[in-house]
């Protein structure tokens, strides 16, 4: 007789913004009770599906699943890499980019059918100031965005770009000095995002050419432009095209350190957070288990 998985779902309620107190209900009906013993929890605060994590990989859950958005799989994922356990992720959020890269499905009945079959790969994991992140890391507009996102109530993907439109007309392009493996640019940018997958969610890509197993970080910086060429900006991003765009320079390293003039925000995993003017960002290669499909 084999021996059952102690498995952990972590479930954010308002990931994607709507409600998801069903959902253990969903869960119970497609796992398979032969391989696992399932547990729920729901997290109430941002910060606490880290704290459930580290409970959980400290007792004797091997198998820790995120149920939310791409801030609910950072929180779980760290601890989860610092424990050396497994992670699941159910793509709940309302963009998913680590989910969409690694084609777990969007629909929770396929993607629980995936977690039954077990299949494990290992991904690169990424640093940003010693912060774990493992989709996407940033500073410019995408962090500023971030910033005024979260204290806005109207969640999901609608609310977001709606933001992003009001905002992107007062946002002024910066200077930045960034040193990839060693090598110096001095660039003026809109935006900087240091991308271990490619895009931020919803197929609207970053770094087309990004991959969580190549042991690299692509460094994408849109270049300051007239707000006219917006919907060109948008339309390079959608058609996966920005590594051949003229409003998009890609380079790609191992280590990455970006001086800017003064302290503020970043994002990482879409979450925002405060930092000084030094950032380092670093590969950590095939170190995460992951189920994929």
């Amino acid at each position: 007789m084999h021996t059952k998985h102690n498995i952990l779902f972590i479930i954010n309620p308002i990931s994607g913004g709507k409600g998801k107190l069903r959902i253990p209900d969903f869960i119970d009906k497609y796992l398979d009770k032969e391989k696992f013993n399932a547990n729920f929890v729901f997290t109430e605060y941002v910060g606490h599906a880290s704290e459930l994590a580290d409970e959980a990989a400290n007792k004797n859950f091997d198998i820790i699943i995120a149920a939310g958005g791409d801030g609910t799989i950072n929180e779980v994922a760290t601890k989860v890499l610092q424990h050396n356990k497994i992670l699941g992720i159910l793509p709940l959020g309302s963009g998913n980019g680590l989910a969409r890269f690694l084609q777990i499905p969007k629909n929770l009945r396929h993607a629980i059918l995936a977690i039954n079959r077990l299949k494990t790969e290992k991904i690169d994991t990424a640093t940003f100031n010693n912060k774990s992140f493992f989709n996407l890391a940033g500073i410019g507009f995408d962090a500023h965005l971030s910033a005024v996102f979260s204290s806005d109530k109207k969640r999901g993907l609608a609310g977001y770009v709606k933001l992003g439109l009001k905002e992107v007309f007062g946002y002024r392009a910066q200077k930045y000095i960034i040193n990839i493996d060693g090598m110096e640019f001095s660039r003026e940018a809109f935006a900087v995002t240091v991308a271990n997958s490619s895009q931020y969610g919803n197929d609207v890509f970053i770094a087309p050419g990004a991959s969580v197993k190549d042991g690299l970080l692509d460094v994408c910086i849109i270049k300051p432009f007239s707000l006219l060429k917006l919907p060109m900006l948008g339309y390079v991003m959608l058609k996966g095209t920005a590594e051949t765009s003229e409003m998009i320079e890609i380079i790609k390293g191992k280590h990455i350190q970006i001086t800017r003039e003064k302290d503020g925000a970043v994002h990482v995993d879409g979450e925002p957070l405060q930092m000084g003017t030094e950032i380092k960002a670093s590969i950590n290669p095939l170190s995460l288990a992951v189920i994929v499909p």
